[in-house]
């Protein structure tokens, strides 16, 4: 189809526009999602330009934001990187890797994006859509807006809020987060700034994470409908589940808070963590208590550590060298300590990290091509110039013999440079360029891998769990396994459920 044509569907699609980040608008599209689902509609997520490290693998090998992912798994359908055909990946230094449809284009620096970036990402964008709806006219676009649609210094060069509803005529939905303050304000102030146009689009304004008595707002509704002349469709009240989080802002205000625990897990948080969603399986284990290490501290008080993902690999083992870190893991990696690598976690386990084609993009003033590891595992890593993404299904090994679903998205190939047989290094998975551990004698481990979504291999993960509390002397988990999947769908079905007592969406699904 081309782009101007008329779009072919039969369905109006339905945009989540916030007054700004962080105010509800992707739990407010998988809510949405799951209530069309569930009443036989056809939706399709969608996010024209998504700014996230925190990524996802389609079966095309595609790369798109994790939380277009976990919307699609709300709706019924597989992922597609035509869902997110714009992903934004930050390295760090004002510069991002550029996504279109799946495929990495190039890196840019924020000065230069617009400029040389713009036309080619609406093009994506507006192939994304037609491809969608080009499938099935049934389907029904949620589009789910970036931040506030109206900020003035970017609003002519905003690729994803306004520019997308008007090119569809969506009806749109306004999310305001009155826990922030100033919600009047908010909502006032983002409709005043919309050209008249684009203020017709706005149908409908949801009040997010309300606390208390909901009818202490009831006058403050009146006022807002009567200044705007648009119902509000609901007061939303602070949900107690949680999904994963979309992006390193929700990631440093999550709090991982337990008052019951058998097994504490620390987690390096790196300057450039990404794929944090890997983690996500670990925080719903009720026995589990997670918490971030950032800065030098007694190790022994965890009883195992996880280096998660790095958008910048070279540069987070800098930090971990230069914070004193290096020297802790090693220290408790050689005694009864536990250690999980996941991607970058897992490179930077290794001997040396070596960059020659500068895939890591760090400023010249303080790059380096090629530094060494925390110096755990006998690994070397070579960075190349093409990344590898893929959907990985294959058996592990260790801590039992389970098949392993999970996604590689990574730059650098991990090679074995020496067999100590003191070290007794071994493959993880049948396929052994995907990870190795090795056990010491004094009880520990260390492991890594490169697969993301390990933890939610259910068999896997409560292995490995049972293996840290049996040499805690705790008792194994007597239970059937916790299946993830159905834990994530049931917080998707009580999100759902919760949308659909506090929030009245009939004129939009009639």
């Amino acid at each position: 189809m081309k782009f101007n044509e008329k779009l072919n569907t039969k369905k109006k699609s339905i945009m989540i526009l916030g007054t700004s980040s962080g105010v509800g608008k992707s739990v407010t599209v998988t809510a949405i999602c799951r209530i069309l689902k569930k009443i036989g509609e056809k939706p399709i997520p969608f996010k024209g330009q998504n700014m996230s490290n925190n990524a996802w693998v389609d079966l095309n090998g595609g790369e798109m934001a994790y939380s277009q992912a976990l919307q699609a798994f709300a709706s019924g359908v597989t992922p597609s990187a035509f869902m997110n055909p714009v992903l934004l990946k930050p390295n760090g230094n004002s510069t991002s890797e550029v996504i279109h449809l799946g495929k990495s284009k190039g890196i840019t620096t924020a000065k230069n994006y617009y400029r040389k970036w713009f036309d080619s990402g609406w093009n994506a964008i507006k192939e994304g859509i037609n491809i969608i709806l080009g499938e099935d006219p049934n389907h029904r676009l949620i589009i789910e807006g970036a931040g506030s649609p109206v900020e003035m210094n970017l609003i002519h060069r905003d690729l994803t809020n306004l520019r997308i509803a008007k090119y569809l005529d969506a009806d749109c939905i306004l999310v305001a987060d009155i826990e922030k303050g100033g919600v009047f304000a908010q909502i006032i102030g983002t409709l005043e700034l919309m050209q008249p146009e684009e203020r017709k689009l706005i149908k409908g304004i949801i009040i997010n994470r309300f606390r208390g008595d909901l009818s202490l707002f009831s006058e403050g509704k009146k006022w807002i409908e009567k200044k705007t002349k648009i119902p509000i469709l609901g007061i939303l009240p602070v949900l107690d589940d949680k999904l994963p989080p979309e992006d390193s802002l929700d990631l440093l205000d999550r709090k991982f808070d337990k008052d019951k625990f058998d097994l504490k897990v620390g987690i390096i948080k790196f300057p450039s963590i990404s794929n944090f969603s890997d983690l996500h399986p670990l925080e719903n284990e009720s026995s589990i208590k997670l918490k971030w290490i950032k800065k030098v501290e007694k190790l022994e008080i965890y009883d195992f550590i996880i280096l998660p993902g790095s958008k910048q690999t070279i540069k987070d083992q800098m930090f971990l060298e230069e914070s004193g870190l290096s020297k802790e893991l090693r220290s408790y990696s050689s005694g009864k300590g536990n250690i999980i690598g996941i991607c970058g976690g897992l490179q930077m386990l290794g001997l040396r990290l070596k960059d020659p084609y500068l895939k890591e993009g760090l400023n010249n003033n303080f790059f380096k091509s090629e530094i060494n590891g925390i110096g755990i595992l006998p690994l070397k890593t070579v960075f190349n110039r093409k990344k590898q993404t893929r959907q990985v299904n294959c058996r592990s090994l260790w801590p039992c013999e389970a098949t392993i679903n999970g996604f590689e998205i990574h730059n650098g190939r991990s090679k074995i440079v020496y067999k100590n047989m003191d070290l007794k290094i071994m493959p993880l998975f049948e396929d052994d360029n995907l990870g190795w551990y090795f056990e010491n004698n004094n009880g520990g481990s260390t492991a890594g891998t490169y697969i993301h979504g390990i933890f939610e291999n259910d068999l896997w993960r409560e292995s490995y769990i049972n293996l840290i509390r049996n040499k805690k002397g705790l008792p194994i988990l007597d239970k059937k396994i916790k299946n993830y999947k159905i834990k994530r769908d049931s917080i998707i079905e009580n999100l759902a459920g919760q949308f659909n007592k506090y929030i009245d969406l009939s004129k939009f699904i009639t």
